[in-house]
């Protein structure tokens, strides 16, 4: 099968390349999808899972990405809850083989079913946002109704879910972006947008949660933010300036057949829209990861035309 692979941890991006791989194994409880559209994380290949198993031996080459939507196309021995032929979505393992590929191998509880009505594409840009989104929210920030909740990089593949799930829960939605995101976090429905370029963070006021995907000084400058008993979670990096009374989460998203079928219901009635950006052939793969023109949304592989 046609795969995006990585060999060579020191050569970087320069290291991905579209590649013949072998046809993947489905294990005890695993499906083998059939990739239509993936979704990966730019930072992937600084991942000790890209280059490792869970024992951490070496596993190059190996094949980055980590959100899928697609169709069963096997199972392996005693998997149940899934057919061969149902389209699902969901998270590929963190240190196997992932969704850049043709055909991926995946633990059965990993992934929810799709409804016919969601296209692949959307269902891609769901796993890993949409979880990241909720759990940040949710389950580490305690966000709750008449509560503020402070959204970082509020028009991104994360912050653009946060936004919307967070307005549903009647929360006020305070976010943050360059200038030319404003119109975009307005029409997701904040409340406030802040300028990160030209405005100063600290007129954002007292919150009950901040949500950041940015880290570095941002991250830093947000715990003076959080209002006693709130709570600073990110996703970035373990944070070294901590609230001075309340409390501050770093979390991995986890995954979660149960919730990615609440947000699959969520797409389906409109309540929730997840912003897609580029949508690139699985030949260009490669050149997604490196810089280049920002787009708002995530960046989608499709590896099927639909």
């Amino acid at each position: 099968m046609k795969a995006i692979t990585v060999r060579d941890r020191d050569a970087g991006l320069a290291g991905l390349s579209l590649t013949e791989h072998p046809y993947p194994h489905a294990a005890e409880n695993d499906v083998v999808v059939r990739v239509h559209a993936a979704g990966f994380t730019p930072g992937e290949l600084d991942w000790p899972g890209t280059w490792t198993d869970r024992a951490g031996r070496d596993r190059t080459p190996s094949v980055p990405g980590h959100e899928l939507s697609g169709v069963v196309a096997e199972l392996g021995y005693g998997t149940t809850g899934l057919s061969v032929g149902q389209r699902v979505f969901g998270l590929a393992d963190w240190t196997r083989d992932g969704s850049l590929a043709e055909y991926t191998a995946v633990e059965a509880r990993n992934l929810a079913p799709l409804p016919a009505d969601i296209d692949h594409v959307t269902a891609a840009a769901l796993p890993i946002s949409g979880l990241t989104a909720w759990q940040g929210l949710f389950d580490h920030g305690r966000l709750a109704t008449g509560q503020t909740v402070l959204v970082h990089g509020a028009t991104g593949g994360v912050g653009s879910i946060a936004v919307q799930l967070a307005r549903e829960a009647g929360a006020r939605v305070i976010g943050t972006g360059r200038t030319a995101d404003r119109e975009r976090a307005l029409a997701l429905g904040v409340d406030v947008f802040l300028d990160l370029q030209s405005e100063n963070l600290a007129d954002a006021g007292e919150v009950d949660v901040v949500l950041d995907v940015i880290g570095g000084d941002v991250l830093d400058r947000s715990a003076a933010l959080v209002r006693a008993g709130g709570t600073l979670v990110t996703i970035a990096v373990p944070p070294k300036v901590r609230p001075g009374d309340g409390r501050a989460v770093f979390f991995v998203v986890e995954p979660d057949r149960a919730r990615l079928a609440d947000l699959a219901a969520r797409v389906r009635d409109g309540r929730l829209k997840p912003v897609v950006g580029a949508v690139r052939p699985l030949a260009e793969a490669p050149a997604a990861f490196g810089p280049g023109p920002r787009t708002p949304g995530k960046t989608i592989i499709r590896v099927v035309e639909d």
